[in-house]
């Protein structure tokens, strides 16, 4: 199998689980944080909106210091109504599917590398990068909506497998 045909199918699977839970985002509870040290779930469901247009970047780009101005344009900024969310999630996912399709193997198995302050925090090929700092952190993200969402009493969609408020 070509990667970039895997990645296109992880990216159908993933943008559909994204928007069902951005459907049950209820609005008005942007400020909500459920520890002090949590994300406001404003931010955190911002964060999920946008995350698989990172793979766009990472296939373009060689690299990102998050420090430098240029990085500061890649910093996820805050949305407040659900419409916001699923407007940010469609143009992620055409930007990433874009990107996908004109990627080659030999494309995604070059080095990329996240930096702060000039300083690789994580360097591996653009594949790596994709399976683990999109789809599996996009996975940590959305599964800490579902909590947020449980404690707002908000019903918590079915994603890998049945959950209390949805069958498959």
């Amino acid at each position: 199998m070509i990667l970039k045909d895997y990645f296109l199918a992880q990216l159908d699977r993933e943008a559909a689980s994204t928007r069902k839970t951005i459907e049950r985002f209820p609005e008005g509870h942007n400020d909500f944080k459920p520890h002090p040290r949590s994300m406001e779930f404003g931010y955190l469901a911002s964060v999920v909106a946008s995350m698989l247009g990172w793979i766009a970047l990472i296939i373009d780009r060689d690299e990102l210091n998050l420090d430098s101005p240029e990085g500061a344009e890649f910093r996820t900024k805050p949305l407040f109504s659900k419409a916001e969310l699923l407007a940010s999630l469609d143009t992620a996912v055409a930007n990433a599917r874009r990107a996908l399709q004109s990627a080659t193997d030999e494309h995604l198995a070059r080095p990329w590398a996240f930096k702060m302050g000039g300083n690789a925090i994580s360097q591996n090929p653009r594949s790596i990068m994709i399976a683990d700092s999109v789809f599996s952190h996009l996975a940590h993200h959305r599964g800490q909506m579902t909590v947020y969402l449980r404690l707002l009493e908000a019903k918590v969609p079915a994603l890998f497998g049945p959950s209390a408020d949805e069958r498959f």
